[in-house]
């Protein structure tokens, strides 16, 4: 338990760019999903599902990312542009957490977000215990719909984000904190 108590005060995000192979795959990354599964889900639905890029579908994702985003910022520069090309190989894995939460008659809409956003940090935690590192990250194409779309996404489904996932090249570093305290309240 000290162990994980320790793992948990100084776990840290690598930044994408600092990512590289190897990244996990076969059953080692089935364990890794199933880890990520194992969040708090109101009535079992599941509400989310992962899309995995890596290989010629990132080089793909980007492709189409670039056109698409060529079109929605004509304001773009070509270093812009080039930006999106890369933004699914610059790990080597990238996972797609969707959410899938629709209108039910007993588990709240909410409940099944939240519970995609646990997925994602599942996902980080699992990938670390299996000696990788990751990122989450959403940016400008988790909001846009045709993005989505070009990215996997079903109708209805949003992005709840992009964990990109490999080996670390450089050692993590400390960013600044909340203060906590300042952040509790006791109810009256």
């Amino acid at each position: 338990m000290t162990d994980l108590i320790a793992y948990l005060k100084t776990r840290r995000s690598i930044p994408a760019l600092q990512l590289a192979a190897p990244a996990p795959e076969g059953e080692e990354l089935l364990s890794i999903l199933t880890i990520a599964a194992r969040v708090p889900d109101h009535g079992k639905l599941a509400p989310w599902r992962f899309v995995l890029y890596r290989g010629e579908g990132a080089v793909a994702a980007g492709e189409r990312l670039a056109v698409h985003g060529a079109r929605r910022f004509p304001e773009a520069t070509e270093e812009m542009i080039r930006a999106e090309k890369t933004r699914f190989t610059r790990a080597p894995l990238v996972v797609g957490v969707f959410s899938r939460a629709a209108p039910h008659p007993k588990i709240p809409e909410w409940e099944q977000v939240l519970s995609a956003g646990a997925v994602c940090l599942n996902l980080l935690h699992a990938v670390n215990a299996h000696g990788y590192a990751g990122v989450w990250l959403t940016e400008w194409p988790a909001y846009d719909a045709e993005a989505a779309k070009l990215l996997g996404a079903a109708e209805g489904e949003k992005v709840a984000g992009f964990v990109h996932i490999g080996t670390p090249t450089q050692p993590p570093f400390e960013r600044d904190r909340p203060n906590v305290p300042s952040l509790i309240t006791e109810y009256q």
